[in-house]
């Protein structure tokens, strides 16, 4: 075999590294670019924390229950749930209140983190 055939089957792995690194770089350099143009985004759900749907889906989290489990205490339905926390609709006062206590807060509190 030849000297130059024999540096080429060498070469071969440092380049094969080589090329991994440029493709993470490149992947890394990517996801950067999706991250900088999601600040918009980033904002608007920031925001929407402001809000009474936001709120209610917040203390929800916090709380760890799920929409079933507020609903059936509450005695409404689990798309009733879905729509006050995504802001379609809005709880009636009872409810409001309910929502407070099962979240263990008071419903000046709860409302006082609307913006």
């Amino acid at each position: 075999m030849t000297n130059s055939f024999m540096l080429l089957i060498a070469l071969i792995p440092a380049l094969i590294i080589w090329g991994v690194i440029i493709y993470v770089v490149y992947l890394l350099i990517v996801a950067l670019r999706k991250y900088i143009k999601s600040e918009p985004v980033r904002k608007e759900k920031e925001e929407y924390a402001k809000t009474l749907g936001g709120v209610i889906k917040k203390h929800r989290m916090e709380c760890q229950m799920t929409q079933e489990f507020v609903a059936e205490t509450l005695g409404v339905s689990r798309q009733a749930v879905s729509k006050w926390g995504n802001g379609s609709s809005d709880p009636s006062t009872t409810n409001l209140i309910a929502l407070a206590s099962l979240f263990d807060i008071t419903p000046v509190e709860m409302l006082k983190e609307i913006r």
